[in-house]
């Protein structure tokens, strides 16, 4: 063998050793880039969820109710929100509902962008009347067919007004999270827990985050979006400060689920019972859902703002709603028999 040859094949050795691949531990995969807590919880448009806004002044008073809809065809799928939320609560339902039914959504009085001369005012009587009134405004004396959702606190105006049955075209309900016996029990500590919440924050980023990280909301694109509904500035203070003096309207509150339950039953349209547990039903619910008085829906893997946490759940449940009942823009269709 040539002597000459044996340096380059030691070369070649040493070179083929430092070439060896590391360890796979030795790469770090880059980063991926974080959000700011302001960028993170930053407030969203509801545009692209509805379609417009507008305010219905109610004649001879100094009363206006702010209003959002979308969609033109279908049934008018009209929502009311809970104490404290806004019609906001239901901007993410809405954009899923838009294609197939009118989705309306009201903020009630002393609530979101809605103004009055009585702002704490809540009365069951008077919530009701407001509602009628808008719905009046909106689609005159003869409206098309209506299908009343209402949240919590909306639940109970909506189920006042089915009982009343005021709104000759009202042809559904649907009441979520929101029984008789439970809204009762809790009453009582209602004040303390309004007390627990911050009573202010320096921007609505910091109010969204609360929401989210507070379990309130457990969505939190619906929580950027609805959120700042539920805030206003205060001046003397510079920050933000809850729009709705929930605490002012104690003298209300048992009004609004008092008798709930046999009114629910008794309202002669199709309904459906929305809830997040099963341990809310009380005995008259219980026996009339095993009756077959009305359709009771369950969805485990949520809060109390069922419209929020899983919009899109929501929303098939309440277009199922609508498809099983048969209920088109004119009422309730009845397939033609067949010769």
């Amino acid at each position: 063998m040539d002597v000459n040859i044996l340096p380059a094949l030691a070369e070649d050795e040493e070179a083929q050793a430092t070439e060896q691949p590391a360890s796979v531990f030795a790469f770090v995969p880059p980063r991926p880039p974080t959000q700011s807590t302001a960028s993170k919880y930053s407030p969203l448009p509801w545009k692209g969820h509805f379609d417009k806004e507008e305010d219905i002044n109610i004649p001879d008073s100094n009363t206006t109710f702010h209003v959002y809809s979308a969609g033109t065809e279908g049934p008018v799928v009209f929502c009311l929100h809970g104490g404290g939320y806004s019609g906001l609560s239901f901007a993410l339902a809405a954009g899923n509902m838009k294609q197939k039914a009118r989705v309306v959504a009201m903020d009630l009085r002393g609530h979101g962008k809605s103004h009055s001369d009585n702002e704490i005012d809540m009365s069951i009587e008077t919530l009701c009347e407001d509602v009628l009134s808008v719905i009046r405004i909106i689609f005159g004396y003869d409206p098309p067919a209506i299908v009343l959702v209402g949240h919590s606190m909306g639940g109970s105006i909506a189920v006042h007004l089915a009982r009343k049955q005021v709104l000759s075209s009202l042809v559904g309900l649907v009441v979520v999270d929101v029984v008789e016996g439970t809204a009762m029990a809790s009453l009582v500590h209602m004040q303390k827990i309004l007390s627990n919440r911050p009573l202010h924050f320096s921007s609505i980023e910091k109010a969204i985050e609360w929401s989210i990280k507070g379990g309130q909301l457990r969505n939190p694109e619906s929580a950027r979006v609805s959120v700042p509904s539920t805030l206003k500035f205060d001046d003397e203070r510079q920050c933000y400060v809850w729009r709705t003096p929930l605490e002012k309207t104690e003298h209300h509150w048992k009004g609004w689920y008092e008798g709930l339950s046999e009114m629910f039953l008794s309202s002669p349209v199709a309904k459906v019972l929305l809830l997040a547990g099963t341990d809310r039903l009380d005995r008259s619910l219980t026996i009339g859902q095993m009756q077959g008085k009305f359709q009771m829906i369950v969805i485990r893997h949520t809060g109390h703002a069922i419209q929020e946490d899983v919009p899109d759940e929501f929303s098939s449940t309440i277009l199922n709603f609508i498809s099983r009942n048969r209920i088109g823009p004119g009422g309730i269709e009845i397939p033609r028999f067949k010769r």
